[in-house]
């Protein structure tokens, strides 16, 4: 196996794959960002919810800053693998309560899908990332 040298960002990188990338990291960072929001500041309903879901309400604010702060650094082109691999953790936990719950299969499969929208967008945008994980093997 031979190591793969890292290309500069650049080198033979599409502007409109690198906003694809953007839009579709951003859509799942809005929607993120909004839910984290909304635990910081409890209004009723997202405590009512979260409380069915099993956690105690003392417990709302501290998941609405860890999922802020994942976020936030997925959001940092520096940091977004980082932030990445974070919200990917946060998400399954997500499906794991969900599961605990034995919520429906879109409860479910919403973070899924979200994880996947995080790691498409960022996959688009991130020429590194293409080369830790490439979808085809174009060298051989």
């Amino acid at each position: 196996m031979e190591a793969r040298s890292m290309q500069p960002l650049t080198k033979g990188f599409s502007y409109k794959r690198l906003w694809a990338g953007r839009i579709l990291g951003a859509l799942p960072a809005l929607f993120l960002l909004v839910d984290g929001g909304m635990k910081v500041f409890k209004p009723p309903v997202v405590v009512e919810a979260t409380v069915k879901l099993g956690y105690p309400e003392s417990a709302i604010v501290g998941i609405g800053m860890l999922l802020l702060v994942c976020t936030f650094l997925y959001l940092i082109p520096r940091t977004a693998v980082l932030g990445a691999v974070a919200l990917t953790g946060y998400l399954g936990g997500a499906v794991a309560t969900q599961v605990r719950v034995s919520a429906g299969g879109f409860n479910i499969l919403f973070p899924v899908f979200l994880g996947c929208l995080v790691w498409s967008g960022l996959w688009l945008r991130d020429r590194r990332l293409e080369q830790l994980l490439p979808l085809s093997d174009k060298g051989s």
